[in-house]
């Protein structure tokens, strides 16, 4: 998981690719900022007493004929520097061009993190209105505020920042904005229930939203164990009071993850006292709770989106690895629950967070012809901010701006899913075959052999950590594989284009008693593409799997995410779910592909096959299971898509 939720090692990574264009720029953003803002460093007293520290940028220029409205950002992740003479070395804003824009910044180490009181709970569970009596209470005059008696949560924090902001920091305009990436990114869904009557434009951004389902620690009930393990070595780390900074739990030294895991085995033995040693609150809470139980279910801030009032601008990446689900589900939320509400999704070809670079034209082997995150700031981020903090300007965008990942072109659409798109089923069939055509035939499988201690693995290559490209990464590797099975259409007459989510409905049995399974949508370049000029990778283009979604689903929870259930071996039983969105053109001549298979190591953690409890799980419940995929008239296996012609 994944500072901002951005990985704290994607960041890592982007920090040194970039390390002289930051040492170019340090000293001349550092002195914009000083020239024009002063910081403010303050701690903040929530209705319960604690409190929060705060660092609010106000630009000097506010006054009388300057009023500004606060853009916000509440994050788990360090408001630093501290200390009001310590300035940043860019910004003050998310981005350069807010900063030029100018607003009163305001950054707020949340509860229980880095310089703020209080004790911190992952993705705080929400309490349905604590404002409420908040709108219409009459405060006393000259009488001094005291703690309010009741529950506290992301949005009573965020109510009573905003009350402080409004009276204590001069020459504002009443109006407040609010976004964030990943974590910060859940904070600012997290204000939107019963929000302040003063928060009017709010962009969750990459917000985790449904950690179980499909955000950063649980897809489907799989335990995204790669991410985990590194993030939570230093996030979890245990505190006695408010700190400027955390000491890693332990030190990972390793050059092949793959190998490494291998050799950790079961994941109980991550508690070992050289790794972490039951010192880790969060950690443990994930392993305990491996069933879509009470502890997920109040920390999905979906059932929260209700009745939503300031305008939302819900941004995501096609290639985030850590909260795509997030991104598409907070938007989807928002607006089967908030009618009339101006809420609007930007979907475009990012990793996570990578739309708040200077520049995003290309991705691994990809280009895109334009400077994807300039066109989004350009046309969507600013102008909405500016539009409804400071009525400048228009917001004109539509419902969903959209970019297509197969043509390279910016959509626009009405609603999203496009209400034109139709479902289409491709059915799985004998020699490889994938076809709209219902397959006729009795008694058609096909099977391979699933071997935990030969998982097949999630990328080709050896990496220390998680390799970002691996959501775009040529499938070839795993296609020549035993234990994975391949199906794909002949070469398309048309072009195709799948706009929303993907189903993938299987029919499979298993010598075990529990199983994974891993769905991958893949386009296929004709053998006659060309090479990338230059290509320094050799990258051999002609042929490539490019991978354009995946999705795992833990067999267990194949009727109830609640109540697990172990297979019968031998018996043929339907697993279906739902992959999250995709807008990809297969352009005629290319092919579309599926790929089957039950393990993705160790992006995800070995199933050992055997119904226990993974917390639980010795190296002898391990063992190799025999995973038989009917494609016949009574078990057709497929997937089911959208079409948009």
């Amino acid at each position: 998981m994944f500072s901002t939720k951005k990985h704290l090692l994607t960041l890592l990574v982007a920090a040194l690719s970039s390390a002289t264009a930051i040492a170019q720029s340090t000293s001349a953003d550092t002195a914009f900022v000083r020239q024009n803002y002063t910081k403010l460093d303050r701690q903040l007293v929530m209705r319960d007493g604690t409190k929060l520290y705060t660092i609010i940028y106000v630009p000097k220029d506010a006054g009388a004929t300057n009023k500004y409205p606060f853009l916000m950002e509440r994050t788990p992740y360090s408001v630093d520097p501290y200390g009001e003479s310590n300035y940043p070395r860019t910004g003050p804003g998310p981005g350069r061009d807010l900063s030029q824009e100018k607003y009163i910044f305001v950054y707020q180490d949340v509860r229980g993190r880095y310089m703020s009181e209080g004790d911190f709970e992952e993705m705080t569970p929400g309490h349905g209105e604590p404002n409420a009596h908040l709108k219409t209470a009459k405060p006393k005059k000259g009488k001094a505020a005291t703690p309010v008696k009741g529950p506290v949560d992301e949005s009573t924090d965020t109510y009573d920042t905003i009350e402080w902001l409004l009276k204590n920091i001069p020459n504002n305009n009443g109006r407040v904005g609010m976004t964030g990436i990943s974590y910060p990114g859940f904070y600012a869904s997290a204000a939107l229930p019963d929000a302040h009557p003063a928060l009017k434009a709010v962009s969750p951004q990459a917000p985790v939203t449904d950690e179980f389902m499909g955000d950063d620690a649980r897809h489907n009930g799989a335990f995204f164990l790669l991410d985990n393990f590194s993030f939570m070595n230093y996030f979890d780390a245990p505190r006695t009071g408010p700190v400027q900074n955390y000491a890693p739990l332990f030190s990972m030294q390793t050059k092949d993850a793959y190998q490494y895991f291998l050799n950790l085995g079961p994941v109980k033995n991550a508690n070992a006292a050289n790794l972490y040693n039951n010192k880790a609150k969060i950690w443990n809470e994930y392993l305990e709770h491996d069933t879509y139980d009470d502890y997920w279910k109040s920390r999905n801030i979906r059932t929260h989106l209700k009745n939503i009032k300031p305008a939302t601008l819900v941004v995501g990446g096609w290639f985030d690895a850590e909260d795509l689900f997030g991104a598409l589900r907070t938007y989807e939320a928002i607006e089967k629950q908030s009618s009339g509400n101006q809420n609007r999704l930007v979907m475009g070809p990012w990793t996570h967070g990578a739309w708040s670079r200077d520049n995003w034209s290309e991705f691994g082997p990809l280009s895109f012809g334009q400077n994807t995150a300039k066109y989004y700031r350009d046309n969507l981020e600013n102008q909405f901010f500016a539009f409804y903090l400071k009525d400048k300007g228009t917001f004109t965008a539509g419902e969903a701006t959209l970019f297509n990942t197969g043509t390279n072109e910016w959509k626009s659409f009405d609603t999203w899913p496009p209400a034109a798109a139709q479902a289409q089923s491709f059915y799985f069939g004998d020699n490889g075959v994938l076809t709209k055509t219902a397959p006729a035939t009795t008694d058609a499988f096909d099977e391979y052999v699933s071997d935990p201690k030969k998982p097949v693995p999630y990328t080709d290559g050896i990496f220390p950590r998680r390799n970002n490209q691996y959501m775009i990464e040529d499938q070839r590797f795993a296609a020549r594989r035993p234990d994975v099975l391949v199906f794909q259409t002949e070469p398309l007459t048309e072009d195709l284009t799948l706009s929303g989510s993907v189903m993938a409905n299987l029919f499979a049995s298993t010598t075990g008693t529990d199983a994974d399974f891993i769905v991958k949508i893949i386009d296929v370049l004709p053998d006659n593409t060309p090479n990338p000029s230059p290509n320094p990778k050799g990258l051999q283009m002609a042929g490539y799997q490019r991978l354009v979604r995946a999705e795992v689903m833990r067999g267990r929870f194949r009727n109830s995410f609640e109540t697990p259930e172990a297979f019968t071996p031998g018996q043929a039983s339907k697993v279906s779910f739902t992959l999250p969105d995709v807008l990809h053109t297969f352009q005629k001549g290319h092919r579309l592909m599926v790929q089957v298979q039950s393990s993705w190591f160790p992006l995800v953690d070995m199933n050992p096959q055997t119904f226990v409890r993974m917390k639980d799980a010795e190296a002898k419940d391990f063992q190799k299971a025999t995973i038989r995929l009917y494609h016949d008239a009574a078990h057709p296996s497929g997937i089911t898509v959208n079409v948009l012609k």
